[in-house]
């Protein structure tokens, strides 16, 4: 490949994981007002099974349908890092802040003006959906540019001390406890601002958490596929980062 070319796929590509990031963000802050339940263990059901097998088969997630597109944030920051760089990670971080603050001011502008007689979707409804956002997208934005940030500081801080071994380690690592900042520090303020009853912060602190932990673990295989890929695409040598 050609350094121009070389090049251009390493924007592109930066470009691409930056608009993932992005989207993902986006839409958990647009669609968190759902909630849902999840029984993943379910196939483990078995009259003859031990008390924690059976325990295990029963668990059930109660989580909101935001927490879906979430955890991609975290795999993509931690590729952007092991590809790009840390400086590379913190720009994308910033830039979803404020793609984010963006979006906030344009939903509450249209949760403002007054819908027309024949609107499909009239001022209740809209408001119901969306007039929310704006405390949920500074809670959300709270925890996530603390949360996004330590993950990038934890992440390097592995990568220095195993000397660039142990992908699983800095990916697990450094995603599981900003999670946990994360995930405690959201309900904190929306429990605080009246969106969710302070009864539901521990069944959703929990839950978040579990299910953000599960992500994380089944993302390792992805997160070193990935990375093998660029590092061979780009020809880069273990521990070498990419300067665009």
């Amino acid at each position: 490949m050609n350094p121009d070319s070389n090049k251009l796929w390493q924007d592109r590509i930066y470009l691409l994981l930056a608009g993932i990031f992005i989207a993902s963000l986006i839409s958990s802050n647009l669609i968190f007002q759902k909630f849902f339940f999840w029984t993943p263990f379910a196939f483990l059901a078995n009259p003859d099974s031990g008390n924690w097998v059976s325990w295990l088969s029963e668990y059930t997630f109660e989580l909101s349908v935001g927490i879906l597109p979430y955890p991609i944030t975290f795999l993509v920051t931690d590729i952007i890092s092991e590809i790009y760089g840390r400086e590379k990670a913190n720009r994308v971080v910033m830039v979803g802040f404020i793609s984010s603050i963006f979006i906030m001011g344009v939903v509450m502008v249209g949760d403002m003006v007054s819908a027309t007689q024949w609107s499909p979707v009239d001022d209740s409804v809209f408001h119901r959906v969306f007039g929310l956002f704006g405390p949920a997208v500074f809670a959300s934005m709270t925890a996530y540019i603390t949360a996004q940030f330590i993950d990038i500081r934890i992440f390097h801080f592995w990568k220095r001390k195993t000397n660039n071994r142990h992908l699983w380690l800095r990916n697990n690592g450094s995603t599981i406890f900003s999670q946990l900042i994360d995930t405690l520090s959201v309900l904190f303020l929306l429990c605080s601002f009246g969106v969710i009853d302070w009864v539901r912060f521990y069944p959703l602190l929990l839950n978040g958490f579990l299910f953000k932990v599960l992500v994380a673990l089944i993302d390792t295989p992805f997160f070193y596929l990935f990375s093998h890929l660029l590092r061979n695409y780009f020809g880069l040598k273990l521990g070498e980062e990419l300067e665009i």
